[in-house]
């Protein structure tokens, strides 16, 4: 089995991400969540987003591509929007859920996290922090999107739909990039 040596700049990216995530997790599994769908979905998101940011502004201490830096730029943009977005509705998204909707939707949230803290904790690293990073990025936008799609599925705060929808188109595009990125350049 052929393992990798870690340079200096590596190790000190990776240590930043790996710390982002540990962060991202323990937000949002400690999140305040009460009996409302919309509500829980606000308050898990939030941390999920503001990790895409704190990643890409790691990224960009050490990436140079332009094609990168630009992916990352948007992240940070609409993560940031998003979170603004929020932020606005989440004071009238908090009408109780059915009791029934509410396990159906926490359960399904739960095995969505779990896969993509898995597959995040998991994903390849090598010396070439832009492969890393779009590995690890991947994972955390497939999980916003599923997150996304699991709450449509439930009555949701009128607000909070677009905010939804903006999400899963936002996360599909940056993961159709980074896949293209990942191909074109063998890694």
């Amino acid at each position: 089995m052929k393992y990798c040596v870690f340079d200096d700049r590596t190790k000190d990216y990776l240590c930043c991400y790996y710390s982002i995530l540990d962060n991202m997790i323990q937000g949002m599994e400690g999140a305040d969540v009460n009996d409302s769908v919309s509500h829980n979905f606000i308050v898990q998101m939030i941390p999920h987003h503001q990790a895409a940011i704190e990643m890409s502004d790691s990224l960009l201490q050490y990436c140079s591509w332009p094609p990168l830096r630009r992916i990352a730029a948007n992240i940070i943009s609409s993560q940031t929007k998003s979170i603004s977005e929020m932020c606005r509705v989440s004071e009238c998204c908090c009408e109780p859920s059915g009791c029934c909707d509410l396990m159906l939707y926490q359960r399904q949230q739960q095995n969505i996290t779990h896969a993509m803290f898995c597959e995040m904790n998991s994903a390849r690293s090598s010396n070439n922090i832009n492969a890393n990073f779009m590995r690890q990025m991947i994972p955390h936008h497939l999980g916003a999107i599923r997150m996304a799609e699991n709450a449509l599925h439930f009555e949701l705060c009128p607000d909070l739909i677009p905010i939804l929808e903006a999400i899963i188109v936002s996360q599909r595009s940056g993961v159709q990039e980074m896949q293209h990125l990942l191909r074109r350049t063998g890694c």
